[in-house]
């Protein structure tokens, strides 16, 4: 697909390549000819811009065929990405007030680490990122959890970031977001809703097979429903380093979401069984979200220590108050595992 050309003759093609060179903008959003967005520094912002409603409407079905689908009356959803790797929503206009709804989640071109992103989700102690980097090395089952936008997926990218390289890692997507280098990858992008096709592979297929293909590490970009079942096998069996994104708004409710989302598996388990099945799946949940000035940082990081009748233990380590994010002088019951990576026996007396 060649932009450049398209972008001479569509104002939405236009419009995308003129952002491009703008830093800063992390979301592009179309509502309509004339109301159009970009998020950028936390801040929506209104362009002065007219786009032309046959341009929309061209732009959308060009996106259609890129991403092998269509926008119709019986698939009036594309969940896909444009040339350069931005994740792409678009709504039809049968369910909105205007043209198709447009929304871009901007291609981040440079790949970000802990070191490279100093201050990055408000994180001021430097000792955070040595306790993270432990918990990677320590192969810690990892849940990352956050509501829309709060930073789930680019955090779990830092985190990525720090796997030995000599390790094979497996990533589940519905639209490709991670980023990271490592070499011995395999990269599998779901087809739930994309493919207009009876014969695409969903999440949880893919999960089941990524199992017969001798994984160090399983990554699922974001854990929304029966896989749920099949990610607690692989964490509970030897997968052990694996990490996901889920949408919730604190630690104790993820793990509740994740527990329903075990039940859509349409597996009849009782409470308890389940709840043990979690609690030695899952080591820590990372919570994100935003602050009052709407700037992403870290809510809290919540170990799962186990289980006390049919409750499932958690403790937390670290908490954001007062504007800055603080160890809470709990020693995680894990310590043994984080020393053998190199981790200070003395780390929590500092």
């Amino acid at each position: 697909m060649n932009t450049d050309e398209l972008a001479s003759k569509n104002s939405v093609w236009h419009l995308l390549k003129e952002l491009s060179s703008k830093a800063g903008i992390t979301d592009i959003i179309i509502n309509g000819s004339n109301n159009v967005y970009v998020e950028r520094a936390n801040e929506f912002i209104r362009l002065s811009t007219e786009l032309k409603r046959e341009d929309i409407y061209q732009f959308c079905q060009e996106i259609a065929q890129f991403n092998k689908t269509t926008l119709t009356e019986t698939n009036p959803i594309i969940d896909g990405r444009l040339p350069d790797g931005s994740r792409i929503n678009i709504i039809s206009d049968m369910y909105t007030t205007g043209t198709h709804a447009i929304t871009i989640r901007k291609y981040l071109k440079h790949i970000k680490t802990f070191d490279s992103s100093p201050g990055i989700f408000g994180i001021k102690d430097l000792r955070w990122i040595e306790f993270f980097r432990a918990l990677v090395n320590a192969r810690s089952n990892i849940l990352i959890s956050g509501g829309t936008g709060a930073g789930k997926t680019t955090f779990m990218n830092l985190m990525l970031q720090e796997i030995p390289k000599t390790q094979r890692v497996i990533t589940i997507e519905d639209t490709r977001e991670l980023q990271f280098n490592l070499t011995n990858v395999v990269r599998l992008e779901a087809k739930n809703t994309v493919f207009n096709t009876t014969n695409a592979l969903t999440t949880r297929q893919l999960l089941k097979n990524t199992l017969r293909m001798r994984p160090d590490r399983i990554i699922v970009g974001e854990v929304r429903g029966e896989e749920a079942f099949d990610l607690l096998q692989a964490m509970n069996t030897g997968h052990d380093g694996s990490m996901s994104t889920l949408h919730s708004n604190s630690p104790s409710e993820a793990l509740i979401r994740l527990e329903n989302l075990f039940l859509l598996a349409g597996y009849d388990i009782p409470t308890r069984p389940l709840r043990y099945q979690i609690a030695k799946a899952i080591d820590y949940v990372i919570q994100i979200g935003r602050n009052k000035e709407g700037e992403r940082v870290l809510m809290s990081v919540t170990e799962v220590v186990g289980m006390e009748e049919d409750r499932i233990l958690q403790q937390e380590i670290g908490a954001y108050k007062e504007d800055t994010f603080e160890f809470t002088g709990l020693v995680p019951a894990k310590m043994r595992d984080l020393i053998k990576v190199g981790l200070d026996p003395a780390f929590f007396n500092k």
